[in-house]
């Protein structure tokens, strides 16, 4: 472990960028940012454009780790190049900004109101990659729709078998069980939640720690005690399909938890845009959300 990355992630002030979009979200990431389907015709052309997206956010003027401490990186991304240097080389070591992996393989089909991770076959050898590439820690998402007891009991224990396999590796693991916004069951999703990673956390050998990725909850501080949790790193929280304005302010109200927005820090991001906008634009969105990170 990088302890110079660890002492930034711990201590300074700032949040994580989410620029993990994969194989089933980037289309949706690529037409916000005016890039319809007509521009590419096969995966390796829309990986392409998705890749330049990113390189110019991250080579933006208004990326650093001035204000950003980390960001989340997908496969794909960690194994290209940005100015001629890898990506989570250039992060680190021009940006100031330490590089995270996304490293589920997406989500399985619904069962008992939740949705798990596909199993994810060699993730000892990518997690061993990310090490040599100087990658810090993992993230991975599942998602709880309704307030099954039993569902979500698995979504997180799923969630921390697999966090120990990426803490055996040297790696710290992002357990990210998104609740659904739209549930109608919100809140008693953020209980049974809560009560099982609770859980879990006890069940961490001392001297470990994981980081969590959470939905904006429905109450005021819900999370605190996660944040106060010897076990637990960093407590980071998802847009989860909020607007950045609104998940702004319901992140104003949770102390000691910062963002980790996608959607919402590209929020108004256009291919068309000259670099003055283009930079202007980011430098708002980041502005906003280091704002919102501080309370």
């Amino acid at each position: 472990m990088n302890s110079d990355q660890y002492n930034k992630i711990a201590n300074d002030q700032g949040f994580f960028a989410a620029l993990d979009q994969s194989g089933g979200s980037t289309p949706k990431a690529l037409a916000l940012y005016g890039v319809g389907a007509d521009r590419y015709t096969n995966d390796e052309q829309m990986f392409d454009l998705v890749h330049q997206m990113r390189a110019r956010i991250i080579t933006s003027p208004a990326f650093s780790g001035d204000r950003i401490l980390a960001a989340i990186l997908f496969e794909m991304t960690m194994d290209r190049d940005i100015e001629g240097r890898g990506t989570a080389d250039y992060l680190w070591n021009v940006k100031n900004v330490v590089p995270l992996l996304k490293v589920d393989k997406g989500l399985a089909d619904e069962q008992a109101g939740v949705q798990l991770m596909k199993p994810i076959p060699g993730l000892s050898e990518l997690v061993a990659r990310g090490v040599d590439k100087g990658i810090f820690g993992t993230k991975m998402r599942s998602v709880i729709k309704d307030a099954d007891r039993d569902g979500v009991r698995e979504v997180v224990r799923q969630q921390f078998e697999f966090a120990d396999q990426i803490l055996a590796g040297g790696l710290v693991p992002i357990i990210e069980p998104e609740i659904d916004i739209h549930s109608t069951t919100k809140s008693a999703c953020e209980s049974l939640l809560k009560e099982n990673i609770a859980d879990q956390l006890g069940n961490l050998p001392d001297g470990t720690q994981v980081m969590l990725k959470l939905t904006l909850p429905e109450h005021d501080d819900f999370y605190r005690e996660f944040v106060e949790h010897p076990k637990v790193l960093k407590v980071v929280a998802l847009s989860g399909g909020y607007s950045r304005t609104d998940a702004d302010a319901r992140l104003t109200r949770q102390r000691g938890v910062i963002a980790s927005f996608s959607r919402a820090l590209t929020e108004g991001l256009n291919v068309d845009q000259s670099p003055a906008e283009f930079d202007s634009r980011l430098n708002e969105s980041i502005s906003e959300i280091f704002a919102a990170s501080l309370t």
